[in-house]
């Protein structure tokens, strides 16, 4: 697998999802709600309530996870609808993509990721996002 880089250019295939709209599509039976993040930003920062952690990248190299598509393999289908998530949405197109090439059908990159883009003081979850909507998350 290739390096994660921000900004990938995306998949045709891939949809995109705004954090309502993700909301609304992981309550449907059958869709899998997954956070790509490393399991410390999940924990530790919050995480929108039912999803799965299945880290694209994980501490402490942060290198790709090589386990990741046999991960998502048991939590779903290939023609399952699959949203993903990550802080501000650039990872997750990574991961999307990875899982259109690799035979899955149906899948979502949520826009604004959970904690969005960065304010004038490089604050995060100020400007948009998930939890800046105010959407249901969690935090340990």
């Amino acid at each position: 697998m290739a390096a994660s880089a921000p900004h990938s250019p995306r998949h045709p295939n891939l949809l995109q999802a705004t954090p309502e709209e993700a909301l609304r599509l992981s309550q449907q039976q059958d869709t899998v709600f997954i956070d790509i993040r490393s399991e410390i930003e999940h924990f530790f920062v919050g995480s929108p309530l039912g999803v799965v952690n299945i880290p694209w990248q994980d501490a402490p190299d942060f290198e790709i996870n090589p386990h990741f598509l046999a991960q998502v393999s048991r939590v779903a289908r290939q023609d399952q609808a699959i949203l993903l998530i990550c802080r501000s949405g650039h990872r997750s197109i990574d991961a999307g993509n990875f899982l259109l090439k690799s035979g899955f059908t149906v899948v979502y990159n949520v826009l604004e990721g959970f904690e969005g883009d960065r304010d004038e003081n490089n604050h995060r979850s100020s400007v948009n996002g998930w939890r800046f909507r105010g959407l249901p998350w969690v935090q340990c």
